[in-house]
């Protein structure tokens, strides 16, 4: 175990930082992905962690994603730790404080840094970093091997996390636990429960994209017909919301309330630990309790966005919306697109599904590898935290992992409130000091539980 002595604090905040103002921004056109930041960054790595990269092997993986292998002292099924290297674009002007500046704002316990990629997900991934280099500087070899995959286009769905799969399969690596990001330590998400607990995905919902396409001859704005291509269209996606898929309480989320159950007060203690009898109940009132809520117990989905004419007094020819759709864990893309044909109920709407994965396996939250995350959660972050199973409301390059692991989870490290979980993917993504330094302890101790 490593000693306190060998963990500056202050220069682990200061590489993290350094990390946070290269702007890897990435593009669904990879040809408007500028390549320059992805090349900077792999090179500071080399330079701010270089006993890490003098004990592992590392190849770049299409292009800009990382495989570092950190050979263990005997065989077994290997530990995989994700993160992901690029960060989605920002608006600046929205930001309080610059985006990649990477400012340290506040002092002791409220000290955050406001950047880019601070939570999503450089922040696990210069953990990751961090928690190696200390332990190859303490002299630390793991017992079994331990990989890093830091993907490059993750934001994207690019195909990364895929090739760093492809390599792993093709030399017959079968990880025993593969961890990415995911759920993090939080309070009061649950009602009624107060303890903090760790949010660890055991699954991750199934992503579509799906365009819904209206047309009509055009025209000038000032001669409509009775149901323009723009109406028709308006009338779709007010069905959808009108008919949203039904709620119901998968197998995960029953393992969330039968785990916290015992931390819920006397009433609710009873209805959480009893959910044969009251799950469907739960399941109609949970969607009223939030976003987070309503999304945990049934399949989502919301138009993105919109296009129309291309002028304020032309008639659209084509009327079209990107609907995006989050499959809850049973549902499948061929039964949701079938209700999606039958809610909108109109031929004159095309339905074309883009983009589909089904939700992915679930992974066991009993066993040897889920006893070595609650161990690490415990060790590493606070023995007050209830490691919990969940269903991972976003998707993440862990699903690629399901095809060679039976072990993936999905948890970032990080005690996060509702305001700082909010700012991902949006503007003044923070992440408070104490709170990262943590989290480094618990990829010490994951890492050390092999």
């Amino acid at each position: 175990m490593a000693s306190e002595k060998t963990i500056d604090p202050a220069a682990s905040v200061a590489r993290f930082r350094d990390l946070l103002r290269i702007p890897t921004v990435s593009d669904a056109d990879e040809t408007r992905t500028d390549p320059e930041p992805f090349d900077r960054f792999h090179a500071e790595l080399e330079r701010l962690y270089p006993l890490l990269h003098g004990a592992l092997e590392r190849e770049v993986v299409a292009r800009h994603s990382l495989l570092y292998r950190w050979r263990g002292a005997a065989g077994g099924d290997p530990l995989v730790l994700m993160a992901h290297i690029d960060v989605v674009p920002v608006v600046e002007t929205e930001w309080e404080h610059p985006p990649f500046a990477a400012e340290l704002i506040g002092a002791g316990a409220d000290a955050a840094i406001h950047a880019r990629g601070a939570i999503d997900d450089k922040g696990s991934l210069v953990a990751i970093l961090e928690a190696v280099e200390q332990l190859v500087h303490d002299g630390y070899t793991p017992g079994r091997d331990v990989y890093l995959a830091f993907g490059h286009n993750e934001e994207t769905a690019g195909d990364g996390a895929q090739r760093i799969v492809d390599l792993l399969e093709d030399r017959g690596v079968r990880p025993g636990l593969v961890l990415d990001e995911g759920g993090a330590v939080v309070d009061g998400v649950i009602p009624g429960v107060a303890v903090p607990t760790a949010m660890v995905g055991v699954a991750e919902r199934g992503v579509m994209t799906v365009l819904l396409t209206a047309r009509e001859a055009g025209g000038h704005a000032s001669t409509p017909p009775a149901t323009p291509a723009t109406a028709r269209l308006a009338r779709a996606i007010d069905r959808l919301h009108r008919h949203p898929f039904p709620p119901r309480i998968a197998p995960p989320v029953r393992a969330l309330f039968a785990t916290i159950a015992p931390y819920a007060p006397p009433p609710l203690r009873w209805v959480f630990g009893n959910l044969a009898l009251t799950g469907p109940l739960l399941a109609q009132v949970f969607p009223h309790l939030g976003p987070e809520m309503n999304a945990m117990v049934r399949t989502t989905a919301v138009a993105t966005s919109l296009s129309g004419a291309p002028g304020e007094n032309v008639l659209a020819t084509t009327a079209q919306a990107a609907v995006n759709i989050r499959l809850l864990a049973g549902d499948t893309v061929d039964g949701v697109t079938t209700r999606l044909r039958r809610i909108v109920s109109d031929p004159q709407v095309e339905i074309e599904v883009r983009h589909a994965s089904d939700p992915s396996p679930v992974s066991p939250w009993k066993g040897e590898p889920w006893r070595r995350i609650a161990s690490a959660v415990a060790e590493g972050l606070s023995a007050d935290i209830v490691t919990t199973p969940y269903i991972q409301l976003g998707a993440s390059d862990s699903r690629w992992f399901t095809r060679i692991s039976d072990h993936v989870y999905r948890f970032t490290p990080f005690h996060l409130t509702r305001s700082e979980r909010d700012a991902l993917h949006a503007h003044n993504e923070r992440i408070r000091v104490e709170v990262w330094l943590r989290g480094i302890g618990f990829y010490r101790a994951l890492i050390r539980g092999g």
